[in-house]
């Protein structure tokens, strides 16, 4: 089941996706992001999940928030049901719901941009976090008065709900992430703007680049090559929204050539490096006017 709550996020008026989903197929993507939020609770199946440095062996009731920008994949082991629930949202949904003595961002804000916001929902909170689930569901579809009232005041209380379940928090999931795995992503993520080759990696690792090239493909879904184009753009985004030149842009994300730059943002992004930069320069709030004295 895949559901839009619109307009949940206040004056925004920004769409909060919501999928309750069952598999029973192989399901093993690929690393990928988001710009926004992703809440991820894992209900049945046979599943490892995915998230930058570390992977976790999921089990019902584990739930992730899962960052913007963060690359994460969920892998199936084998082909029992895989059941699942995820709420996508803008971070400006838990600013709106939020009040200067209850700030719902404080489970999703990790010291650390690499690290994992994890909690284990026992038996009681499990329970009504479904129920709260259910309810939205019932309001958003129903089209009745007040729907959109209420699905905004069952968002809130789950949002509270994870938070108080953090708190209490005992559980502790080890990463089974491979070391090696965890080197090449630090690795990568630290010389983004070098020049990184099979060669450089064999050379630094020393491992056989086919061997490593295999490793990572299998843990991350994607290839060596594919990686490092997604961290590059992902990069360049960030770099886009500053002052640079789309000159220095390219360099300091790491692309030697401009042309193939341009070309390879805009295939990614689907509007040239330029457009982009002035979409986010005309989204920055104007300085204030100066008051005549």
């Amino acid at each position: 089941m895949e559901i839009i709550f619109p307009g949940c996020s206040g004056s925004t008026q920004e769409d909060v996706l919501f999928r309750h989903l069952t598999t029973n197929y192989s399901l093993n993507g690929s690393f990928h992001r988001h710009e926004g939020y992703e809440l991820y609770l894992f209900l049945q199946g046979n599943v490892n999940c995915y998230v930058e440095q570390q992977c976790f062996h999921m089990e019902r009731g584990d739930l992730l928030v899962i960052r913007p920008g963060q690359y994460h994949r969920p892998a199936m082991l084998d082909h029992k049901d895989y059941e699942r629930i995820t709420l996508n949202f803008h971070g400006r949904l838990l600013q709106h719901l939020s009040t200067k003595s209850s700030d719902l961002s404080a489970f999703f804000e990790c010291p650390s941009k690499d690290k994992v916001c994890f909690v284990h929902l026992g038996k009681e909170y499990l329970e009504h976090f479904l129920m709260l689930v259910a309810k939205a569901e019932y309001q958003i579809t129903s089209g009745e008065f007040g729907s959109d009232l209420l699905v905004q005041s069952y968002l809130m209380q789950l949002f509270v709900l994870i938070n108080r379940a953090f708190r209490t928090a005992d559980k502790q999931t080890p990463n089974i992430m491979p070391k090696l795995i965890r080197d090449l992503l630090a690795y990568i993520d630290s010389n983004l703007s070098e020049k990184i080759t099979l060669e450089s990696l064999e050379h630094d690792f020393y491992l056989s680049g086919t061997y490593i090239s295999r490793q990572f493909k299998k843990h991350t879904g994607l290839t060596l090559r594919s990686y490092l184009l997604e961290r590059r753009i992902s990069l360049a985004r960030t770099l886009l929204a500053s002052d640079l030149s789309i000159t220095e842009v390219c360099q300091q994300a790491g692309f030697s050539d401009y042309s193939n730059f341009i070309r390879s943002f805009t295939k990614t992004v689907g509007i040239s490096p330029g457009k982009f930069a002035k979409q986010q320069n005309t989204r920055m709030p104007a300085p204030p006017e100066e008051v005549e004295k």
